[in-house]
């Protein structure tokens, strides 16, 4: 486990070595999340890296990466931990066909951690497990219920499994809340944490990004590319692409040995950049082209 680091320069380095461009802002968050030892909530657009941030954080302080995806209606079981009911029959009646009879004794044999399933919050504060880096995934998706189990974990950095006992972190996990903002999160959890709002990057940020993230781009169509999205993200569209988008789209036309962005090469490869068809139909033709000539106006 590497050590934290002490600086917010530290810290904007640390992500950077792994691929991670912050500006000041957010990596003073991160620092100061880290040295506190306070869960960090990242909210913005889907595709602005609120998700890379807990792997980057992982690679970087060499620590597991556990990673919890909500969703409507996930429970404790998905969460936190289960038992094995179909191992802890199967010993019931090997114990039964060998002769044991004992029920009480047989209770005790089959709750232990042979049997438990650790789902990733018990994953990330077991105390026989190396740290981790705990990702609660898109919040926002889990039901208010689950908010309040979480918000008891968050204070203590424990579970308590009813047969076994308390289980308790020897190390604090590195704590990343995501949320895309599809409902609104509960003002108990946004006070338990360091909050930034990670909004899409600007256009020298943004061309930093994808240099680290795709370098075989050549750098006069990587420019192109990073001004037709600063132009575009101000359109009246349903979703507005990410930068996961924008190194993918960079990509697919260094693929077709793209080397300066047309009108034409827009349109062939919109499917890449946007994914809805009404925002498709939108800016195809006569929208691409003027986006495209502004962009170049404006570079």
């Amino acid at each position: 486990m590497a050590a934290l680091p002490v600086t917010v320069s530290e810290t904007a380095q640390l992500l950077a070595a792994q691929g991670y461009i912050a500006d000041h802002e957010l990596a003073t968050t991160v620092h100061l999340a880290l040295a506190m030892q306070r869960p960090l909530f990242l909210e913005g657009e889907p595709g602005t890296g609120k998700t890379e941030i807990a792997k980057v954080l992982a690679a970087g302080l060499d620590r597991r990466l556990v990673r919890l995806q909500c969703y409507d209606g996930m429970d404790l079981s998905a969460a936190a931990y289960e038992w094995d009911h179909a191992r802890q029959l199967m010993a019931i009646r090997l114990a039964e066909a060998a002769g044991h009879t004992d029920r009480d004794e047989l209770s005790s044999d089959i709750y232990t951690r042979k049997y438990l399933r650790a789902r990733p919050l018990l994953s990330a504060i077991d105390p026989d497990q190396p740290p981790a880096v705990l990702l609660i995934d898109e919040l926002d998706r889990a039901d208010e219920p689950f908010e309040a189990f979480l918000l008891e974990l968050l204070a203590d950095f424990q579970i308590t499994v009813p047969e076994l006992g308390t289980m308790r972190a020897k190390t604090k996990p590195v704590v990343v809340l995501t949320s895309n903002r599809t409902r609104e999160v509960h003002d108990a959890m946004r006070r338990r944490c360091l909050y930034h709002w990670v909004d899409y990057p600007n256009a020298a940020r943004e061309r930093a990004i994808l240099a680290a993230k795709a370098p075989e781009v050549p750098e006069k169509l990587a420019g192109q590319v990073v001004a037709f999205l600063q132009k575009l993200r101000g359109e009246d569209l349903f979703k507005l692409p990410g930068v996961a988008e924008t190194i993918d789209w960079a990509q697919a036309l260094t693929y077709l040995n793209k080397t300066e962005l047309t009108a034409g090469d827009v349109d062939e490869t919109l499917g890449v950049l946007l994914k809805y068809q009404d925002d498709i139909a939108k800016v195809r033709g006569a929208e691409v082209a003027r986006i495209l000539n502004e962009s170049r106006v404006g570079g």
